[in-house]
């Protein structure tokens, strides 16, 4: 039976490596295409794919079968579970992987794209640029089709043009950038903060205007040290949490 291809990760040695793993396979396992296999590798193919141990593959792997994701069969081998739902915290421990986990396993509409003003908030962020791209989409629950958040990407024009808009309808933009384009993120910021629904907000998300949302701001660093994105996502209230990981 032919089993599912994980992506690959490039492990950073600041973080536990079993969260990593999991993130990744679990990003892999969101954004898969619907007719690829739901068998995973044996723990020892996974974890020379990932090189790490087998008993960090193992950590992994039970923290995606206590969340649903995957199934365990004595003999018969993991599998990935078809209609598993994973729940939808916005967690943030310094990790690509878990920026894109963030955003996998969700139906996305291109609202819109193309060059705009760079905003006056985001200016210090783009201090050599009048104009960036910017990328405006809707993201749906696949099951229900209910708006669960509307991002707005914006991005530095020259890494921009090298964007293929279908691939965001089936990835997040930091898997676009850091796979697609190629750009070598070296690391991203983010912020998180309670606001209240605006008129535009309410009306996509479809929550009562003044209704409580969470604002995330995320942005990415290429190795220059350049802002090439800035993120502004509103998530639903009621359909995300907010959580931070600390490990000493």
């Amino acid at each position: 039976m032919t089993t599912f291809a994980p992506d690959s990760l490039a492990l950073n040695r600041k973080l536990p490596l079993w969260y990593q793993v999991s993130q990744s396979l679990r990003a892999s396992i969101l954004g898969r295409s619907p007719e690829a296999p739901l068998r995973l590798p044996t723990e020892d193919a996974l974890a020379a794919h990932y090189g790490v141990s087998v008993l960090t593959m193992r950590q992994a792997l039970k923290e995606l079968e206590t969340e649903g994701l995957i199934s365990r069969h004595r003999r018969r081998g993991t599998f990935i579970e078809p209609t598993a739902r994973r729940a939808a915290p916005v967690r943030l421990l310094g990790s690509v992987d878990a920026i894109v986990v963030q955003q996998s396993g969700m139906t996305t509409e291109l609202l819109e794209h193309g060059p705009t003003p760079v905003p006056s908030e985001l200016a210090e962020f783009f201090p050599d640029l009048a104009e960036v791209t910017g990328f405006r989409r809707l993201r749906s629950d696949e099951e229900s089709g209910e708006p669960t958040n509307h991002a707005c990407n914006y991005v530095r024009p020259d890494v921009a043009a090298a964007i293929d808009p279908a691939d965001l309808l089936r990835w997040p933009m930091t898997k676009v950038l850091r796979d697609a384009v190629g750009v070598r993120i070296s690391r991203i910021t983010d912020t998180v903060e309670a606001r209240l629904a605006d008129p535009e907000t309410a009306r996509l998300l479809e929550v009562p205007l003044l209704s409580p949302i969470l604002h995330y701001t995320g942005v990415s660093y290429d190795a220059d040290g350049r802002a090439v994105d800035v993120a502004r996502i509103h998530y639903r209230g009621d359909r995300f949490s907010f959580t931070v990981t600390m490990d000493s």
